[in-house]
């Protein structure tokens, strides 16, 4: 089935605001024009988007993206959107249908194409699907998927952090505990929380305490007291005070730390702060 009568028959099986997106001749994902939420659908959801959305996918996963409107239009920003991208490998001949769920909450379903069978992706993807790309070869100059030893470099070149801070050589050697769960982190403009991605708490089999519980930043001797925060269904997970901490130790977009989290009774209590741009 062609692109356009398959996107049709999603939108007229659903009584939601909803839009598809796919590529055009010229596109890429990472094509400004993706990243645009059609005006139709804002206006039939008024109030609903002012400064964010939250996109989830079947398999329970979501990602924030923050919001900006200029003359042509309501845009994601363009380092949330390709966060979503990368992080769901998607081709050239793939189909995201997006439905209006509550307030700035969207799902999005994705659609790969099989010999123009569309088939649905219900659990998280891992790699490029060696079997799509059999039936339907990806030409030279399209998006592929980077690859894990690079994709740090990539996503701090799109988002304008300096080269040469990323990626960190064996970011292990900084933990105080050798068995801490931990991931790095490179800064971009928004500092405001910190968030901790699904894939690190899918890795580490992480808990959280309570929204608004008490947690803390440890910076050498330093321990500075901020909050754990609780989104979109107990799916999202991040730490307030991170725009505090950056400002008191002169972190700035580009600089890239390695976040050591220390647990107690199993739960997420401690973020320990590694700076490896001495």
């Amino acid at each position: 089935m062609p692109f356009k009568s398959f996107m049709d028959t999603l939108l007229e099986n659903t009584s939601k605001p909803s839009f598809c997106k796919s590529l055009t001749l010229g596109e890429s994902w990472k094509s400004k024009s993706m990243r645009i939420i059609p005006e139709e659908f804002v206006t039939s959801t008024p109030g609903a988007f002012e400064h964010r959305v939250v996109f989830s996918v079947r398999w329970g996963n979501s990602w924030q993206l923050w919001l900006k409107r200029d003359k042509k239009g309501l845009f994601m920003e363009e380092e949330d959107w390709n966060e979503f991208v990368d992080d769901n490998f998607l081709g050239p001949h793939d189909v995201l249908f997006v439905t209006h769920e509550d307030t700035m909450n969207l799902e999005v379903r994705i659609y790969k194409n099989y010999i123009h069978l569309m088939k649905e992706i219900i659990s998280p993807p891992v790699e490029a699907d060696p079997e799509a790309e059999l039936l339907n070869p990806i030409p030279q100059n399209s998006h592929q998927e980077t690859p894990a030893s690079t994709s740090a470099s990539a996503s701090a070149s799109a988002s304008g952090a300096r080269q040469g801070c990323v990626p960190v050589i064996n970011p292990e050697q900084y933990l105080v505990n050798p068995k801490s769960p931990y991931f790095v982190k490179t800064l971009t403009k928004k500092i405001d929380v910190l968030y901790v991605k699904q894939p690190v708490i899918d890795k580490y089999g992480l808990k959280f305490g309570p929204h608004k519980s008490t947690m803390y930043y440890l910076i050498g001797k330093e321990k500075h007291e901020a909050l754990t925060k609780i989104y979109c269904n107990g799916r999202n997970f991040c730490f307030s005070g991170w725009a505090a901490i950056c400002r008191k130790y002169k972190l700035g977009e580009g600089d890239t730390v390695v976040c050591e989290l220390e647990r107690s009774g199993g739960v997420v209590t401690a973020v320990r702060v590694h700076f490896v741009n001495e």
